[in-house]
């Protein structure tokens, strides 16, 4: 790997207090432990230089999201204070504001794309798998190109770029080593399009 897994790249303003009370991270706390049971996101040792990889997202309102928080990978699940609400992002001007008691993902600006582009997607999976990553081209996954690194302005357009054209709801991030992303309408959709894709490639 070329890059340290997990340094957030853009410019954040956080404010380090507790979520809003009408923020319910149930629903998204227990989807994000079906995908940690799965390996699709976790910390290992031996993968990424020992960072945690992978995150996940829920739209709250408008475009303001929840979003898990840096380096939480390694917990099979989540306490509140581990989830962080993304208030406003610039992708032009590579700014992020955020509040919480953690701070947000390193990838919080792909998310944030996601959600701009369309009002209809209420969550994002950020998933790390090295074999839909490496079927890419055999499943025929929309991607964004190797020379585009994850957590910048040029990924998050790439991917404005794939949610505008016709999308199957996944596609993988060829600079971001085994980087996946599925959203939809809900975490079920989400989810089995992630599922789908890993049956897939592990049948190739």
């Amino acid at each position: 790997m070329t890059e340290t897994e997990g340094v957030i790249k853009y410019q954040l303003h956080h404010k380090f207090s507790k979520l809003p009370n009408a923020i319910n991270c149930a629903e998204i706390n227990k989807f994000r432990s079906l995908i940690y049971d799965l390996g699709l996101i976790g910390q290992n040792p031996d993968r990424y230089l020992g960072y945690g990889y992978g995150n996940i997202s829920q739209r709250h309102e408008n475009n303001k999201f929840i979003i898990s928080g840096t380096q939480t990978g390694g917990k099979q699940s989540l306490l509140r204070n581990a989830y962080c609400l993304v208030t406003q992002v610039s992708l032009a001007e590579n700014n992020l504001y955020s509040m919480g008691e953690c701070k947000p993902s390193s990838e919080a600006l792909s998310h944030a794309s996601v959600y701009q582009k369309n009002s209809a997607i209420q969550c994002v999976i950020h998933a790390h798998n090295p074999e839909i990553w490496h079927a890419t081209q055999r499943l025929n996954l929309p991607h964004t190109t190797k020379d585009i690194a994850y957590g910048t302005p040029a990924m998050a357009n790439a991917i404005a770029l794939l949610i505008n054209q016709p999308s199957s709801g996944i596609f993988t991030m060829l600079g971001h080593e085994d980087g996946v992303i599925a959203y939809g309408k809900d975490f079920s959709t989400a989810f089995n399009l992630l599922i789908k894709a890993l049956s897939d490639a592990k049948q190739i």
